[in-house]
């Protein structure tokens, strides 16, 4: 008996030997694959197939048209950029360097603000306002806007939220009020429009002049149309500081009453006098998941955040929009009371000229060219050239330049950077554009976490550090932030999966970009594919541009698949 067996393995084996190999597009092989759900890492090939991967494994036989030898390498899902700023660099630009030499493959949008739905009123002023990056505005609703992008050429794939912003401004502009009930129910129609064409859900910017008009009931209401799509909440919250707590109750009570998952954009506990309040964040985000609330995160890797000069001034300045605001900066009356709002500390708005200060306030993005030799400097070095206080240079720069003026704004401490970093639900994302060190990118210095953001979190705090372990930020990158924006088909690599994958080296990958010097690509990422398509091949872009618009679970062309 033993015997027979013996001889039918025999065969069995010698039938498995002779069997031909099965062909693939492309073969990943010998590569160590991270299958992106936190599973330890398993020396395997990937067999592609147009735009989906249809193996993974070993011990069968794989003959690719095309191979990548991933000896000694780590092979992974495409990683995700959860709070991407890429919405007109990619217009300008569709390669999407900065991000594919890092491994991201999907950008998402949509903190607050929208490329759609726009008014007439809205594309004259975004026509107005453009700066160095100039574009036809060919689009009107998101779902136009995602499209247009596709049909131009990106290399990446992209997602966006539709911005609360975005819908105020459509209904209500600038104004301080609440939105009557006719504007709130056509609010509430854009919103769940943006849901049939693919939106993710609703996105916040609350700190910011006229989203911080904004109550808690609009926020619900908005809520409330997108949740019958499966639509969530993601929020930059009304405060990261004074009334961080206070802000947490506020996203908590809109997930509970609207039934929707909620997520945190960028968490910190920003100013010396908050940094121990992450302690009591925690804790507030631990309770409302224990008691089925979907709460989760998102961050960048740094200590410094970057955004304008406005998120130094009260908004009831800036009532009305840019124009008025820099009309009421001129007047010697206003100008002393911005002033003393801006030095003094209060609850009533989210002032980081007072938590940062202006010798930690570094000048990085002017519209006006005669003020580009002030880019790097910090507001402080500024205000002595000058010969003006910090808060007067401050009020001069926004209105000499006609913009917010770009600004980063030191604000954390690296230990609750990590601290975040190990938090289970917490995902990343950049806050910033995707760019290249070359032409109209270089008129500024963008935040380095443009370049480095993804690559810092492998290098410095996975393999330097030991923070979290390289399977569990592979996780947090890929499926478990596939999975909290509802996107199907990709996140894993699994047979039936899109085809994004990243095949790269844990021991050198390293970002490179500064404060200082911030126009530096990150190292260590040999190979990206975006479905199926390689577009970065032994680290440098192939030009290709195969992305694609990846739709949330309320997009109408889920149904009319399933039917």
């Amino acid at each position: 008996m033993i015997h027979r067996l013996l001889a039918l393995f025999s065969l069995l084996l010698l039938i498995a030997c002779a069997a031909p190999p099965q062909t693939c597009d492309i073969v990943i092989r010998n590569g160590s694959v991270y299958d992106g759900t936190g599973s330890a890492p398993v020396l395997a090939d990937v067999c592609i197939d147009g735009d989906l991967i249809t193996h993974v494994g070993s011990g069968k036989k794989l003959k690719g048209a095309a191979e990548i030898d991933a000896t000694g390498k780590a092979v992974t899902p495409g990683f995700i950029n959860m709070l991407s700023w890429a919405t007109e660099s990619l217009i300008h630009d569709g390669e999407s360097q900065s991000d594919i030499r890092q491994g991201v493959t999907l950008e998402v949008f949509g903190e607050g603000w929208s490329m759609g739905p726009l008014s007439p009123e809205m594309k004259a002023r975004m026509q107005k306002d453009q700066s160095g990056i100039a574009y036809p505005i060919e689009w009107t609703t998101l779902g136009e806007y995602l499209e247009f992008l596709e049909k131009k050429g990106v290399s990446t794939n992209i997602a966006s939220y539709v911005g609360a912003t975005t819908l105020r401004i459509h209904e209500i502009g600038y104004e301080d009020r609440e939105p009557t009930p006719e504007e709130l129910q056509r609010m509430t129609e854009l919103a769940a429009q943006a849901m049939r064409e693919g939106a993710l859900g609703i996105g916040s910017s609350l700190i910011y002049a006229p989203a911080f008009y904004a109550k808690t009931s609009e926020l619900t209401a908005l809520c409330k149309a997108v949740a019958p799509f499966g639509g969530r909440y993601i929020s930059h919250m009304r405060s990261e500081s004074n009334r961080l707590l206070e802000a947490m109750d506020e996203l908590i009570q809109i997930a509970e009453e609207a039934g929707v998952p909620a997520e945190i954009y960028h968490l910190k506990a920003a100013g010396k006098p908050n940094h121990g309040k992450l302690d009591a964040v925690i804790q507030k985000i631990e309770q409302a998941r224990a008691r089925g609330l979907e709460i989760s995160a998102n961050m960048y890797t740094y200590v410094a955040g970057a955004t304008g000069l406005n998120a130094s001034m009260p908004p009831w300045v800036q009532e009305g929009g840019f124009e008025k605001w820099a009309e009421r900066l001129k007047d010697p009356r206003t100008r002393l009371r911005v002033a003393g709002e801006m030095a003094g500390d209060t609850d009533e708005w989210e002032n980081l000229y007072y938590f940062a200060g202006p010798e930690n306030m570094i000048l990085v993005g002017f519209k006006n060219k005669s003020l580009r030799n002030l880019i790097g400097k910090t507001l402080a070095e500024v205000a002595v050239m000058r010969g003006t206080s910090p808060e007067e240079t401050a009020m001069d720069l926004v209105v000499e330049d006609g913009s917010r003026v770009g600004t980063v704004y030191f604000l954390m401490t690296e230990e609750n950077v990590k601290r975040q970093i190990k938090l289970p639900y917490m995902t990343f994302g950049s806050d910033g554009s995707s760019l290249a060190p070359e032409g109209v990118f270089l008129e500024g210095n963008p935040h380095p976490r443009a370049y480095g953001n993804f690559a810092r979190l492998l290098g410095k705090y996975v393999r330097e550090e030991n923070v979290i372990p390289l399977e569990e930020a592979i996780h947090k990158l890929t499926w478990l932030a596939a999975s909290r924006l509802g996107i199907r088909e990709r996140g894993k690599l699994e047979a039936g999966f899109r085809a994004d994958v990243v095949v790269f080296d844990p021991a050198t990958i390293s970002d490179h970009a500064t404060f200082e010097k911030p126009h530096a690509y990150s190292t260590g990422v040999h190979h990206v594919l975006v479905n199926g398509v390689q577009v970065l091949k032994d680290g440098e872009h192939t030009g290709a541009t195969p992305g694609r618009v990846v739709r949330g679970p309320g997009w109408e062309g889920w149904q009319k698949k399933e039917q």
